[in-house]
């Protein structure tokens, strides 16, 4: 009874001894699909640091990546809504990040899932960094994985234009034959399979489409519009949506012109 009594004191004591956990002075939201420049631009914003610190911190701070990664945080920069406090360092939110990361890719379903499609955790945030810069909106990306699953299965070149968007660091809906032609290892009009690392910083949705995609067989698709996804199992059909993407894109192009035109002060053509 004593010992009893002496816990029961005890553990007050130790409780009110314990430090005070760091008042939460802001939050850091990294959306779906950013790459790592945006995100570390964000981080120094955030903290009020130096532009580059971030960067920095992500060289200098042991983050918890695969050896594939070979360092390069690319893909484990996770989405999400961060808190910053007194104490939060550049190199903190990236280790939240990067082991927010992991806890998705350790997730059962995901997990299970890579390995049963023959892919590591590394290749399955690739994979999904894809679906989040290719598919159109969140009911899409079960369809965008089955085409690259479809694809690397048949030992299809992927031909994914974010890809190349990653290599020449820019994003855009306009892609040239000359593009196509690069010589880099995230070239997948050139190169087979997956690219050597992700290409922004996926998602939960797009990380489970990844491991678990539509059924289906096709093996293309275009964005003809915002919302207007089109997929398709042959290139015939893939080439009349091209087409109608083409048009609908000339037709915006004009338009916008004629209005920069109409907005001129002396009304010239």
């Amino acid at each position: 009874m004593l010992l009893a009594t002496g816990v029961a004191v005890l553990v007050p004591l130790l409780r009110g001894a314990e430090p005070e956990a760091p008042e939460v002075l802001g939050r850091l939201t990294i959306p779906e699909g950013w790459r790592a420049p945006q995100v570390y631009a964000a981080i120094d914003r955030e903290l009020k640091l130096p532009a580059g610190s971030a960067q920095v911190a992500a060289a200098a701070t042991e983050l918890a990546l695969p050896a594939e990664a070979k360092g390069n945080p690319e893909g484990f920069l996770f989405p999400a809504t961060y808190p910053v406090t007194s104490k939060t360092t550049a190199g903190s939110l990236l280790a939240s990040m990067v082991g927010t990361a992991n806890r998705h890719l350790a997730a059962r379903a995901v997990a299970d899932g890579g390995k049963a499609h023959g892919m590591t955790p590394y290749q399955t945030a690739t994979l999904a960094s894809i679906i989040e810069a290719e598919a159109d909106s969140r009911a899409d990306m079960g369809k965008v994985a089955r085409v690259v699953h479809n694809r690397l299965a048949k030992a299809m070149p992927l031909q994914m234009d974010s890809t190349l968007n990653y290599a020449l660091d820019r994003r855009t809906l306009n892609t040239t034959l000359s593009d196509t032609r690069i010589d880099s290892p995230f070239n997948t009009y050139r190169r087979q399979g997956l690219p050597p690392a992700p290409i922004d910083n996926p998602g939960a949705d797009a990380l489970a489409a990844a491991v678990a995609p539509t059924p289906g067989d096709w093996l293309f698709f275009v964005t003809v519009k915002p919302g207007d996804t089109r997929f398709s199992v042959t290139y015939e059909e893939h080439k009349k949506h091209v087409a109608e993407f083409n048009r609908i894109r000339a037709a915006a192009t004009s338009g916008a012109a004629q209005a920069r035109a109409g907005s001129r002060p002396d009304g010239a053509d």
